[in-house]
């Protein structure tokens, strides 16, 4: 009875998912009947024997619908195992998983603990090994390919953006423009102020997220697929059923041939049948692969081609009815009903293109390629939803702008299209290194996968591109803005980083200061907020000359965006000491994964590093002395003493007085940080949220923990620098004009760090300071 009530429950559950991920995957996909046909033959005119137009069309449509969406989608990409989380996210989350396994990212902060996040397993030499490692050492080696795959996910994320902008426009555009089946005597305009008027209130409905709708979503979206497929059969059966001629592949060999240069521009409107198949990637928080792929291959795709196949029987019959081929097939009683449910679909599938557009977004934001904007999670239970008022400004700006402008459906459909198709051979390029390199897929299954995926998506994108001037050319100049935009940005963030490690704090010169540092210590813990992953931040220097002390313990608090999908909790905090124990200085890594909530307020976040400081010191001290015992001498240089002063490494070293080499310039000093790096990264990267207790501890360790606690009650204080990034004096012309005007133009309209943390002001000091780059 028990097992039958839990196979029960797995049942309803399976069938709720499948619901939700109609609703929120497949919406854009659902409403493309509206305007395939019609934008197809808009200027193509179908003769006496446009019966082979009309199932070579067809035909076409069948191929390319059962190739790209359930032959890459559903059977290859969401069919491997392990990565199904990872590949959520579109092309920007390939891209992180490619940085993941190859060292691939342009800003050089990535430590050895970061690798054991990926859960990468060498495998048994094998030819498909060595051929994995043969790619990932050519694309770690040439700066040139780290920058191509830094400039693709770029394109594909301004792509998505761009989707953001077009399909809401093309969907609501198409779904009103029934009312001119149903009122002939409304003009064109009307249409167009109906539909800026629902884009207007669309928008301004994202703010409050989709907790409240989002059980509507399935429901609303399987009446409209079982619409599809009735009417579908409905006109099968009304005018006429030898419309499945069009499966014999020979049609579209006759349909090309017929019509020669008027069939390449017609694959412009084919192609809008696979659009939102892009969305297949996206994520949207707790749906899973099994759930989408059976979500398409039980529902999706038999009622799209029914709906196709009904559509090419109704043109069969009445092939002068090209214009709005959708609504003229609908039965007239039905006509009024299906303008109300096409409406709704085309809202909820906005609202799922709008969603993916804010979670590529949040990620670009994470991983430094795009300007810090605020983020705002609108639903406590799912982690992906979020809303992003700037982005959700530009995106209503623009999409009224095309809608208002442009109002042909033809126009806006290629426009839409090209985005697209941009976007799909952005991720199959991405997928075709996957599969070499990390899912180490055979070389005929790799190499099939881009001759016949990769060929037919290019076929489309050439053939779009012979019609660019209606309406293709923007979302191509919009997203070589956006691509320009991201990646000044990011070199500028690669710039002030590469700063920050030249102008580190050398390690002989905090010794020469002596513990006290050269200046008053008084009570408390400062947080100083920098980039660095190791070293000391010459931002530290500048507050030890403007203010007059400084806290009696200081955590070098990097907060790190890994190009993982989450970091546990239990792995959050890395924490090493950056000069000998009486110091009181200590580096805090925090890693978060690009789709990680990083919303805790200012308190929580302090008692989860505080609470991490003192397991990190406690286990320090208990490391050291079961080093200790168990050689039962003092350490001779072959395990790294962690509480040790840096000298007694430099003095292992070499024979080099450890005050006269500089950190930035002894190969020994690096070769010291790396040790200290693998070996506190190795023994505390797993911080539990109790400390363990302090018996046994010596006492050194417990007068410092003491003496954290004692800083900790008077009171902790956050230390930011207010950096400003120039070019230097003998830069060339462009670097001076990226970096002083155009980054610099970012920075100062992007959100500032301290309001990312939601630090109060009274808890904040900063000062300012200029990387010379």
């Amino acid at each position: 009875m028990r097992s039958s009530q839990e196979k029960e429950r797995a049942f309803m559950h399976a069938v709720h998912m499948t619901f939700r991920t109609i609703g929120l995957v497949y919406s854009d996909m659902g409403t493309s009947p509206l305007y395939v046909y019609s934008s197809t033959f808009n200027k193509f005119d179908v003769d006496n024997d446009g019966f082979l137009d009309i199932l070579g069309a067809l035909s076409i449509i069948i191929y390319t619908f059962t190739l790209i969406p359930f032959l890459k989608y559903v059977l290859v990409v969401l069919h491997a195992k392990g990565t199904e989380e990872q590949l959520k996210g579109g092309s920007f989350s390939l891209y992180s998983l490619i940085c993941q396994y190859a060292k691939v990212g342009l800003i050089p902060n990535r430590q050895q603990a970061d690798d054991e996040l990926s859960n990468f397993k060498i495998l048994v030499p094998t030819q498909r090994l060595e051929r994995a490692l043969s790619l990932k050492e050519r694309l770690e080696r040439h700066t040139g390919f780290k920058t191509a795959l830094l400039i693709m996910a770029l394109l594909g994320v301004s792509l998505v953006i761009c989707n953001g902008i077009l399909t809401p426009s093309i969907s609501v555009t198409s779904a009103v423009s029934g009312l001119t089946v149903a009122v002939p005597a409304l003009p064109e305009g009307g249409v167009v102020g109906i539909a800026v008027a629902l884009l207007l209130v669309l928008f301004g409905l994202q703010g409050f997220g989709t907790g409240k709708i989002s059980g509507i979503y399935g429901p609303v979206m399987f009446l409209w697929f079982a619409s599809l497929a009735a009417i579908g059969i409905y006109n099968i059966f009304k005018y006429d059923s030898s419309v499945f001629r069009a499966f014999n592949p020979a049609f579209i060999y006759i349909f090309f041939k017929r019509n020669g240069r008027k069939a390449w521009h017609a694959m412009g409107g084919l192609a809008l049948c696979i659009t939102g198949g892009e969305i297949m990637l996206a994520d949207f928080g707790e749906l899973s692969a099994r759930s989408i792929q059976i979500a398409f291959s039980v529902v999706v795709y038999p009622c799209l081609l029914l709906s196709y196949i009904g559509q090419a029987a109704y043109l069969l019959d009445n092939p002068q009815m090209t214009n709005n081929v959708f609504y003229s097939s609908v039965p007239g009683v039905l006509l009024w009903p299906l303008i109300l449910l096409a409406t709704s679909a085309a809202m909820l599938a906005s609202r799922s293109i709008i969603l993916t557009a804010f979670s590529v977004v949040k990620m670009a934001v994470a991983l430094d390629c795009f300007p810090r904007v605020k983020i705002i999670h609108t639903s406590k239970r799912v982690m992906g939803q979020v809303y992003i008022p700037v982005a959700n400004g530009f995106l209503m700006i623009m999409c009224v702008i095309v809608t208002a402008c442009i109002r042909s459906v033809y126009q806006i459909g290629h426009a839409y299209c090209t985005a697209v198709l941009g976007d799909m051979l952005v991720t199959t390029g991405f997928f075709t290194i996957i599969m070499v390199m990390i899912w180490q897929t055979s070389r005929v299954v790799a190499f099939g996968f881009v001759v016949v995926i990769g060929a037919v998506e290019l076929l489309y994108f050439t053939a779009i591109l012979l019609d660019v001037q209606y309406g293709g050319w923007i979302p191509l100049i919009s997203s070589f803005f956006l691509v320009i935009v991201m990646y000044v940005w990011h070199y500028g963030t690669r710039m002030k980083y590469q700063s920050e490690v030249d102008q580190r704090i050398s390690i002989d010169y905090m010794l020469e200061l002596g513990s006290n540092l050269g200046t008053i210590r008084v009570p408390g813990i400062g947080l100083l907020y920098n980039e660095l992953v190791r070293g000391v931040p010459a931002i530290f220097g500048y507050f030890m000359k403007s203010l007059p002390a400084i806290h009696s313990t200081i955590v070098f608090v990097c907060i790190k965006f890994v190009p993982v999908p989450v970091v546990p909790q239990s792995e959050r905090f890395l924490f090493r000491r950056v000069c000998p124990r009486n110091y009181h200085l200590f580096r805090c890594v925090v890693r978060y994964g690009y789709k990680d909530v990083h919303k805790e307020n200012h308190y929580i976040f302090e008692q989860l590093l505080l609470q991490s400081l003192e397991t990190f010191v406690q286990k320090d001290a208990q490391e050291f002395a079961l080093e200790c015992n168990s050689v039962g001498v003092e350490s001779d240089g072959s395990e790294t003493d962690l509480s040790a002063p840096p000298e007694f490494y430099l003095n292992q070293a070499g024979s080099k007085d450890p005050l006269t080499v500089p950190l930035l310039e002894s190969d020994t000093m690096q070769c010291l940080e790396t040790l200290i790096d693998q070996s506190v990264e190795s023994s505390f990267s797993d911080v539990p949220s109790g400390a363990p207790s302090s018996a046994a501890l010596d006492e050194d360790a417990v007068m410092e923990l003491e003496a954290i606690r004692d800083a900790k009650a008077s009171g902790v204080a956050y230390l930011l620098g207010h950096a400003e990034v120039r070019a230097k004096k003998e830069s060339c012309f462009i670097k001076k004009l990226v970096i002083n005007y155009f980054y610099a133009f970012l920075s100062r309209n992007s959100r500032a760090t301290s309001e990312d943390m939601s630090v109060p002001h009274t808890h904040l000091i900063e000062v300012g300071m200029t990387y010379m780059v």
